[in-house]
């Protein structure tokens, strides 16, 4: 398959009231299939899995058996040619296979060899997940392509501390992309937030074992659909202007603000990972001084770029720009676009359920009962029943509308854990299917 086809839209209200200063746009960048493309893709691509050893996955034992069986299955869904290894990840980090620290193409030979590696694995020693990223980032070395790693674990970070943490995904941030599972309810969502987060990643809960397999596979099946690494976001605003943020809000919420790169005058990249035929959702706010009545104004130019060949610069694929244009007509410039509206409420949504969550944590019950509360309002404002019955397991609802609720007393670990895993995932809810939105509304 060729390198997928890129388009950019913009959904916004241009238009700002006298003195208006803050421009807010969702960008959409959608990549399809070549015309005429039928086969998978053989873009260049690696892949590392990481499998948790320490001592806990042998309690139950039908954790390890479950992980072995998810990670032989992962190896089988590998394409052709893709160059992998699997790690073991305790209180260090261990060749699986091959034996020696490198990676290896994937053919039936290498694949057999790999599960047979596997089956042979044991449980034992500690958690220190910045080790497995260090190994898994030699691993990949200076590797152009699709760079894709798998990191299961069902405990906590216990045996390094957080500066060593941080310092591995510093240097790991923008190297490989890494899917993150925790397995069980030992683990922490917020620790492995984190790390999904630096590596541009998912974060999801397997609360019971027997489901590994089945999300092994969908992630490597999706890791094999990519045909283009390192796609960028390059945002241009004029001299005059501040970008206040970047934020991808759909399929999940997730804060790129602090990834920018500079990459020209007032232009920074904003890295948004691999990309197979899939679309995603970006919200933009920027800060504009106040313009004359109808003047419009260009208040950022936004440009989708991917790699060129080696030794040549990035090539721009797709283009758009944010507008805005002052008027005293109060109707157009109080007028608010529906989808901005949306991706607002969840990510607001997402920050009062994980504040929260935390608060309750951390004993501050006062907070943890108004955030909590917010958050129904918030779910139930955008019709998102999902996160709605997820709630109701945490809290006694008093009155929806009024976010009036009561901690619950006794709260299964794994519905506490599954709403917070869940809350940054961006949902389409009953109030978006009532909503027609004019895509380039301006």
């Amino acid at each position: 398959m060729s390198e997928p086809q890129f388009t950019l839209s913009v959904d916004q209200n241009k238009y700002l009231p006298e003195g208006g200063r803050e421009v807010h746009a969702i960008v959409s960048v959608e990549a399809s299939a070549a015309e005429g493309a039928t086969a998978p893709s053989s873009a260049r691509a690696s892949e590392v899995v990481i499998i948790d050893t320490s001592g806990s996955m042998s309690y139950p034992e039908t954790k390890l058996r479950a992980a072995i069986a998810a990670a032989q299955v992962a190896v089988d869904t590998l394409r052709d040619g893709v160059e992998f290894a699997v790690v073991s990840g305790s209180n260090t980090a261990k060749m699986v296979f091959p034996r020696h620290q490198g990676t290896v193409p994937a053919t039936p030979e290498t694949r057999a060899e790999a599960k047979h590696a596997l089956s042979r694995l044991t449980a034992a020693g500690g958690t220190a997940i910045g080790s497995w990223l260090r190994l898994a980032d030699d691993l990949f070395g200076g590797r152009d392509g699709i760079r894709h790693a798998i990191l299961l674990t069902d405990g906590k970070n216990q045996h390094e501390t957080t500066e060593e943490l941080d310092a591995a995904l510093a240097r790991c941030g923008g190297r490989f992309v890494c899917d993150c599972r925790g397995v069980g309810t030992d683990w922490e969502v917020a620790e492995l937030r984190k790390v999904a987060s630096a590596l541009l990643g998912s974060v999801g809960m397997v609360a019971d074992p027997a489901g590994l397999v089945e999300d092994f596979r969908a992630m490597t099946e999706a890791a094999m659909g990519k045909s283009v690494a390192d796609v960028a976001l390059r945002v241009w605003t004029p001299q005059t202007a501040r970008l206040r943020f970047v934020k991808q809000v759909s399929p999940s919420v997730e804060d790129l603000t602090g990834k920018r790169a500079e990459s020209a005058p007032q232009a920074g990249d904003y890295p948004l990972g691999a990309w197979g035929a899939e679309s995603r959702d970006y919200h933009l706010c920027v800060e504009v001084p106040p313009g004359e009545l109808g003047k419009e104004l260009r208040a950022a130019w936004v440009k989708l770029v991917v790699p060129g060949p080696p030794g040549e610069e990035a090539r721009v694929v797709a283009t758009a720009n944010v507008l805005a244009q002052w008027t005293d007509d109060e109707a157009e410039s109080t007028r608010i676009n529906p989808r901005v509206a949306g991706y607002t409420g969840q990510a607001e949504l997402a920050a009062a359920i994980q504040e929260g969550l935390q608060a309750r944590k951390d004993g501050d019950l006062d907070t943890a009962t108004a955030r909590l509360g917010r958050a129904v309002v918030l779910a139930g404002e955008a019709g998102n029943d999902e996160i709605t019955a997820m709630l109701r397991k945490v809290v006694d609802v008093v009155d929806e509308a009024t976010g009036t609720v009561r901690l619950k007393r006794d709260v299964a670990k794994a519905d506490e854990m599954e709403l917070d895993t869940r809350s940054s995932k961006t949902v389409r809810t009953r109030k978006d299917e009532t909503v027609t939105t004019r895509r380039g509304e301006g």
